[in-house]
């Protein structure tokens, strides 16, 4: 199909979907360097406005990436709710644009229609959506998953708690989670990326965070950010595996590049549920996404990043995520070249996943090699916490010592928390109290609790 529309006499052609989807792709350092992005502004508003003329049918009858080919094409065509699209099938994009923003268009309604919108869909419509509609649409739906805690709830805010170390130091670790605990972070999870993926030192940090979470009876979940095959041979080995992590990708091919396809994930899934260690809900999968990873691996076949991001979120909705994060400046300005692209992509990307029914949090980072800065983090941070956005991370300090990379700190989610209203997680919620870290205004104690750091003392002898 032939896409086109006419600005001042002069007709842009748009010779197939993917082509229409990366030209009206806001700017983005990433599409540049494939040759994708639109090479003049105008032409951008040309596909834009060719874009909010295609009929929401044509997402079903027209792949960006073929269907024979590739298996997350398969997931996303099969696995199709087609009873749910019903609801908005008669609209085109721009329709489905000012529907969204409609009053009666509220989170009961976004709620049935998650698994009748596809990927592309949602990636089509943020492309010509502004940050405020990104938002005001994001803010409406709510996506609640449960483990140890509830994650998700309107007026409520997570953090995962990162206490990444260069050497993988078990008291650097343990210092920086109990840290972040008396900031009242962690409520997401404890989550280490560890600086080995060897399953002696994965087990260790397992072992660990157990000991911890169970010592002080902490309400939250642990994951060890190892790939998945190292995971699924500690749970044979009855490892403590609370959340089962792997990055994932919105292409097969981008997925071989992380040594994993869809069958892998399953058993992934099925081996984490077959421990049984959640206490109240049984959300056992951590995936983290980010605009450019198909790109760095030459597996985007023709397609913009941002479509490619928002197919991630099929590939993860398929195994019930607890939490999904977008590591979204962490791959660097090759992709997301400064401040204003990382705010947009992020706002992008929290709105389609949300739009798809997930649990979605964002790390509000960049790397140091970025045209970015803490103004930046501070006007993202905002404006995630505006849109609902369910948890970002707490980090020593906002400087990963590990990863190398700027991201939040402990303070930026009490931040939040404070300038919103907002709250942890509600069975974390009442720890805090429990502990005495959180007074009845609901503020965090100064001085530090005299309960909880008696009960430090006496681990930290042990």
């Amino acid at each position: 199909m032939d896409f086109q529309h006419t600005i001042n006499g002069k007709t842009y052609a748009f010779g197939d979907l993917k082509t229409l989807l990366a030209k009206a792709a806001p700017l983005r350092s990433g599409d540049m360097m494939a040759g994708l992005s639109a090479t003049t502004y105008e032409e951008r508003v040309a596909a834009q406005l060719a874009l909010a003329d295609v009929p929401l049918n044509t997402f079903l009858n027209e792949l960006v990436v073929p269907y024979e080919t590739d298996e997350v094409s398969r997931l996303i065509i099969d696995s199709h709710d087609r009873e749910a699209f019903k609801t908005i099938s008669h609209l085109t994009v721009g329709g489905f644009r000012d529907w969204l923003l409609l009053e009666g268009t509220d989170g009961n309604v976004l709620s049935y229609l998650h698994n009748g919108i596809t990927p592309e869909m949602a990636a089509a419509v943020s492309k010509i959506m502004r940050n405020q509609d990104l938002i005001m649409v994001a803010r409406k739906i709510e996506v609640i998953t449960s483990f140890r805690n509830t994650i998700g709830l309107k007026g409520r805010f997570s953090a995962r708690l990162q206490p990444n170390h260069p050497t993988d130091d078990p008291i650097g670790i343990t210092a920086s989670i109990l840290g972040g605990l008396v900031y009242g972070s962690g409520d997401a999870m404890i989550g280490i990326n560890p600086a080995t993926d060897s399953p002696e030192t994965v087990m260790k940090l397992l072992v660990l965070i157990d000991k911890l979470r169970t010592g002080f009876d902490i309400p939250t979940q642990s994951c060890v950010l190892s790939h998945v095959t190292t995971t699924i041979r500690l749970i044979e080995q009855n490892a403590p595996v609370d959340l089962c992590f792997q990055s994932i990708a919105g292409t097969e091919s981008a997925n071989k590049s992380f040594g994993i396809n869809l069958g892998l994930l399953q058993e992934a899934y099925e081996a984490t549920l077959s421990l049984e260690r959640g206490t109240i809900g049984a959300n056992v999968m951590y995936f983290e996404t980010g605009q450019g990873t198909e790109l760095s691996a030459n597996a985007n076949h023709g397609v913009d990043q941002q479509t490619c991001e928002a197919r991630c979120y099929a590939v993860a909705r398929r195994f019930n995520p607890f939490l999904v994060n977008s590591v979204v400046g962490f791959i660097g300005p090759e992709y997301l070249y400064d401040g204003k692209q990382i705010i947009r992509a992020a706002l992008e990307d929290h709105f389609c996943a949300k739009l798809l029914g997930l649990p979605m949090g964002v790390d509000v980072c960049y790397t140091n090699h970025a045209e970015a800065d803490q103004d930046d983090i501070d006007n993202l941070l905002t404006l995630l916490g505006v849109a609902g956005c369910s948890f970002i991370m707490g980090v020593p300090g906002s400087d990963d010592i590990m990863l190398n990379y700027q991201s939040t700190s402990f303070h930026d989610a009490l931040y939040l928390r404070k300038v919103l209203g907002l709250r942890p997680a509600p069975e974390f919620e009442q720890w805090l109290k429990r502990e005495g870290i959180l007074n009845k205004k609901g503020n965090i104690v100064m001085p530090r609790s005299p309960r909880f750091l008696k009960k430090i003392n006496a681990l930290w002898l042990k």
